[in-house]
């Protein structure tokens, strides 16, 4: 595995990283209005990552098919939904978390299960960068190493406020900045252990790609259809989390398709 990869994988975990470290440095809570607009921005950059980075992808991979072509990333797409709807029964929901001190489902602590919340956000992007690294490593010609690291910046772009919206909470509840901190960077940690595992199949990945490219497209849709969503629409000025989407959206595209 070249450092070009490994570098590649680390991206989306420092973006979570740095998102972090903004408890160090500001030192108010997130207003209603900035969280709406990051998680916005959030779900912008996983629309149209899904988009661009593994739905159409998918379906190139699957071109020999013909007009059945659809049919791997139908299939994964729907792998990917159903898949998360079912661990999404085991980890509590982000948009619940401002109930959890109220009859919360475990006896977890709210910063544990803040952090499991957002651990289950990162599981399909780990995913979709190992697939796509995956694909690079195995020599595919329709996946370039700038395309791999289109979708390790979008990531790491969106990953950003994500860190923050863990660590700026969770100080504002007089948890230490140091605690703090570290449940941000911890809640990243599963991304490049998840790309990493991905990579280590690849034998067994490569002639599934496509469903697997779709599969990774439909757990990321779900956290944003299930968890980003309500979040920025709820409250007033909830256009703001709008406005943000499509901010986060065009960026993503743009990377995609400059450097894809």
């Amino acid at each position: 595995m070249t450092l070009t990869v490994l570098y590649g994988l680390m991206i989306p975990f420092i973006g979570t990283s740095l998102g972090a470290l903004c408890v160090f440095f500001i030192k108010s809570s997130i207003s209603d209005m900035v969280h709406r607009a990051l998680t916005g921005f959030a779900a912008g950059v996983m629309v149209a990552a899904s988009i661009w980075s593994l739905l159409i992808p998918s379906i190139d991979h699957a071109s020999n098919m013909g007009k059945w072509s659809f049919f791997p990333a139908a299939a994964g797409f729907w792998a990917g939904i159903l898949f998360l709807l079912a661990l999404d029964k085991i980890v509590p929901h982000l948009h619940n978390r401002s109930n959890q001190t109220e009859g919360v489902r475990s006896n977890l602590s709210r910063a544990t299960m803040l952090v499991l919340a957002v651990t289950l956000h990162n599981i399909p992007e780990g995913m979709a960068v190992g697939v796509v690294y995956a694909a690079y490593i195995s020599g595919d010609t329709r996946m370039s190493v700038m395309g791999a690291l289109a979708l390790s910046i979008g990531i790491a772009i969106q990953n950003f406020p994500e860190g923050a919206i863990i660590s700026m909470p969770l100080r504002s509840e007089r948890i230490s900045k140091g605690r703090s901190f570290a449940y941000g960077v911890l809640s990243g940690v599963v991304e490049p252990v998840g790309a990493l595992i991905t990579i280590c199949a690849a034998s067994l990945i490569i002639p599934a790609l496509p469903y697997l490219l779709s599969f990774a497209a439909g757990a990321m849709i779900y956290v944003v259809v299930e968890e980003l969503i309500p979040e920025m629409s709820e409250g007033s000025h909830s256009n703001m989390g709008t406005v943000f989407f499509a901010v986060g959206f065009t960026i993503m595209m743009v990377l995609d398709v400059a450097l894809g």
